[in-house]
């Protein structure tokens, strides 16, 4: 039977030295001179004489002491220390705390942006500055909700941001694998939101379909604003390379013996490098670039500074000076590509490594490494002469036109 009552370890005084008093199981109370109460347990494991601090009165009732009690006596009867499976407790909540959502996001961030442009990383960054880290920023990765995340991107979504949830959300999901896989939490708790969040329809870069080429083409070429402009939109059409890659091409990275623009993985979103054959109409833009711009640093420099690329905003607005505001964005002009030489027969494979896609498949992938240069060559001479004859098919019927007028 136990030997203490709450009365009993109430009343108990302070002696001249310390003293014990046993309660059962090798627990006891060590009274201290200064009237502190210790809750200790005696055990023995391994054959060696061990006392487990519990801990101190009133703060540990003597129930809670009991509790504590038994639980040690069950990690003794397993061979397992209690001092050294709480100093190991104690170290994983210090790490959970230290492990706050920002932290492991960072962290994640930090292993994955090789793979990424630095334009795509920071994009990626801030987005969770934004929108993930104050509201549960500073929170154990492993205290964190499913509804605390839900919230988070419920905010997103309020502001009208319908597409941008789903990716803050996906970003979410990939810190909380990251934590899993480091053992700091053991589910992810941002699995399996996304039916929760409201379905964004898929909408695509505004692009021209063929029929429309001819009458842009045409506008093209008689376009009166700066020369440099509307020789980087043509560049765009007959590379479909991004807007982003176009901007910061160097002319370091252009080899006109081989006819090859190579783009370093550092400026491609995937982080790998980019070869883009180059057709005769391209390298006749580029030599034409190439004497405006005096053929060092960027092949795009900016008005004001030379050392820094063209706006990202100069070839929309230039589109738009064109008549075309809200039917086409210098990105659609990759769709327009694709959508026309697939419709064409030309070889899937080719025109997605052209475009830079990362194939899903990885065996793929590994086959898709040879770039299939050659085959890539002929496509992309294929596509330059068929914007040719669409640019020339524009020039005929506006040369009937003006003879018709004249009649």
């Amino acid at each position: 039977m136990p030997l203490l009552t709450d009365a009993a370890v109430r009343g108990l005084k302070a002696r001249e030295k310390p003293y014990k008093v046993s309660d059962s199981g090798g627990m006891y109370l060590y009274v201290l001179p200064t009237g502190a109460k210790y809750w200790r347990l005696a055990y023995r494991l391994a054959g060696r004489q061990k006392t487990f601090a519990i801990g101190v009165y009133p703060e540990v009732t003597l129930a809670e002491a009991r509790e504590s009690r038994d639980s040690a006596k069950k990690l003794v009867k397993a061979g397992i220390d209690p001092v050294s499976h709480r100093a190991d407790v104690d170290q994983r909540r210090l790490a959970a705390q230290q492990n706050t959502f920002e932290v492991v996001a960072r962290q994640w961030h930090n292993t994955r942006k090789l793979k990424w442009s630095d334009n795509h990383g920071a994009k990626i960054l801030s987005s969770m500055e934004r929108d993930l880290f104050p509201a549960f920023g500073t929170k154990a990765v492993g205290a964190i909700s499913r509804s605390d995340i839900l919230a988070a991107i419920r905010k997103v979504e309020a502001r009208g941001a319908h597409e941008i949830a789903h990716r803050v959300l996906q970003r979410c999901v990939a810190v909380f694998d990251f934590a899993c896989a480091g053992g700091l939490v053991e589910v992810n708790p941002a699995a399996r939101l996304s039916g929760q969040l409201t379905t964004v329809p898929v909408t695509h870069y505004k692009a021209f379909k063929e029929s429309e080429l001819p009458e842009f083409l045409g506008r093209l070429s008689s376009y009166d604003g700066e020369e440099q402009t509307g020789l980087a939109i043509r560049l765009l059409m007959l590379t479909f390379v991004r807007t982003g890659e176009l901007r910061g091409a160097t002319w370091a990275e252009i080899d006109f013996a081989a006819g090859e623009w190579r783009i370093p993985a550092e400026r491609m979103k995937m982080r790998e490098g980019h070869i883009v054959p180059l057709s005769t109409q391209a390298v006749s833009v580029l030599r034409r670039l190439h004497a405006l711009t005096g053929g060092e640093g960027l092949v795009f420099p900016g008005r004001t500074k030379a050392t820094s690329p063209i706006s990202e905003n100069t070839i929309l607005f230039a589109l738009y000076r064109m008549g075309y505001h809200g039917r086409v964005t210098g990105h659609g002009f990759r769709t327009t590509a694709s959508t026309i030489l697939n419709e064409r027969g030309f070889n899937a494979d080719h025109i997605e490594r052209q475009l830079a896609h990362r194939p899903k498949d990885k065996v793929r992938d590994s086959y898709n490494r040879a770039q299939y240069l050659p085959e890539r060559r002929r496509m992309m001479q294929a596509w330059a002469d068929l914007l040719d004859g669409l640019e020339h098919k524009a020039r005929t019927s506006a040369g009937s036109a003006a003879r018709a007028a004249a009649l």
